[in-house]
């Protein structure tokens, strides 16, 4: 082969080479919908159902409390049917997420998560983990006696 084929093909190379997408790392672009999904649930007024004592209902899974957290009435009704609860009326209140995240669940005097929309096919689990929550009331961060 010849420089002038060599240099040729090489130069095809490169022109291919450039039009192919970069391969994107899976966990970095499983990082990154993560904290879209966790900027989108901060932002958002969700719904919270309590309790008989009207306190935040919670649910427990994994040895951890949760506080069910849903987009709308929908999403808490798909719950409840899930639970075979559907014909009971559930009381909640509106919570912004961020305040959720950032002073209840920090208020509470066990470690407790947050699960978005549970029994959707977009539900999300939010541990009380830093990064999550403050880290004060975060299992991986400095626990405040």
């Amino acid at each position: 082969m010849g420089f002038d084929e060599e240099w040729g093909r090489l130069r095809a190379a490169a022109g291919q080479a450039a039009h192919r997408p970069e391969a994107v790392d899976p966990a970095v672009e499983a990082h990154d919908a993560m904290l879209e999904r966790l900027a989108e649930f901060r932002s958002r007024v969700v719904l919270v159902p309590l309790d008989v004592r009207d306190g935040l209902w919670t649910a427990e899974l994994g040895g951890l409390d949760w506080i069910c957290a849903f987009s709308d009435e929908e999403a808490l009704a798909r719950f409840a049917e899930a639970r075979g609860e559907g014909d009971r009326e559930w009381t909640y209140r509106r919570v912004v997420g961020a305040r959720l995240l950032d002073e209840l669940v920090p208020a509470l005097d066990f470690p407790c998560g947050v699960a978005w929309d549970a029994a959707g096919p977009d539900g999300l689990a939010l541990p009380p983990v830093r990064g999550i929550v403050p880290d004060a009331a975060a299992l991986d961060g400095e626990m405040v006696a």
